[in-house]
């Protein structure tokens, strides 16, 4: 069976996840909801590293991450320019991103660095603690582009 395209899949998270944000932000305020929701949404990234990671028989490294890129990237959800790639650094830059379209689309633009880029960095965490992000700046919270640049660190 095919995996479902990520972006179908944060599409029906986020239909899941709007009214028990709303339910929140009305017991507890928007601060303590975004709290709370950016931390269930990291230990989510965290495992889903850790599931990825046990796709590749536990062997994880830089090419095997840029092997999943199209997970994110499938039926154009994201539009990318490779800036630098070697065998310790991948650095590229979102052009577009279909995931903030839709966010704000579905009226959750508010949220969606909560949803979506919030899971970039804390990704690593669980698919191999020496792969390192650094991001300046997202479409999601109004860039131009994302700078994505990911390192591996040697053991």
């Amino acid at each position: 069976m095919a995996a479902l395209p990520m972006l179908a899949r944060r599409k029906i998270e986020a239909e899941i996840i709007r009214p028990i944000y709303t339910a929140l932000v009305d017991k507890m305020g928007r601060a303590e909801a975004d709290k709370l929701l950016s931390g269930v949404i990291r230990e989510s990234a965290i495992a889903q590293g850790r599931q990825m990671a046990a796709e590749q028989g536990g062997e994880t490294s830089l090419q095997g991450f840029i092997d999943l890129q199209p997970r994110w990237t499938a039926h154009g959800a994201l539009q990318t320019e490779t800036v630098h790639r070697d065998a310790e650094h991948y650095d590229f830059n979102v052009v577009r991103c279909r995931y903030a379209e839709l966010y704000k689309d579905m009226g959750l633009g508010h949220i969606g660095h909560i949803l979506s880029c919030n899971r970039d960095g804390t990704f690593c965490e669980g698919y191999d603690p020496r792969l390192k992000l650094e991001r300046s700046q997202t479409i999601m919270q109004g860039a131009s582009h994302c700078d994505f640049r990911y390192r591996m660190e040697r053991k």
